[in-house]
């Protein structure tokens, strides 16, 4: 299913440089820069400008997230649709979360930086908000993360293809 979204994306953008399809694909969830970086290497860019456009891609969403989550979800549970789809977040994040909820912010790193499906800045943003780890705190630790991810998957990818 990840491919079929992966390759949708790229036949409706087409008409984008190679480069902001990347940091597109870098910004989704699910994909993040798990799909970014073999798009990149796939449409001919250099490893560092495919590490530079899936990080970018990757790190874009983490600050509007950590921000904006919380009173979006307020607002939002009023709703039967919503409020089970929070639930379902709520327990699928609780459930990979152990090292988040024992360490803090070191946990948050290791949580993000495995690239693992569901182990991304997506659901590291989450587990901070719900464990009310601060923002500054979890900025950084997710984006050292992403950082590490970044690295392991790029060198996993231009070094294997």
């Amino acid at each position: 299913m990840k491919e079929s979204f992966q390759n949708f994306l790229v036949e409706n953008l087409s008409f984008l440089p190679p480069e902001l399809i990347v940091v597109v694909i870098s910004a989704m969830p699910i994909l993040e820069l798990r799909g970014g970086l073999p798009f990149a290497f796939l449409a001919g860019l250099s490893y560092g400008e495919a590490l530079f456009y899936s990080l970018l891609g990757n790190i874009l969403p983490i600050i509007p997230i950590l921000i904006l989550f919380r009173p979006l979800s307020t607002f939002m549970m009023r709703f039967p649709l919503y409020k089970r789809f929070f639930d379902w977040l709520y327990n699928r994040t609780m459930n990979k979360s152990e090292n988040v909820e024992k360490y803090g912010a070191l946990g948050l790193i290791l949580f993000t930086a495995v690239p693992l499906p569901t182990t991304g800045a997506y659901s590291a943003c989450l587990a901070a908000i719900l464990f009310f780890i601060p923002f500054r705190k979890a900025f950084l630790a997710i984006v050292t993360g992403v950082l590490i991810a970044g690295l392991g998957v790029s060198l996993f990818v231009y070094s294997v293809f």
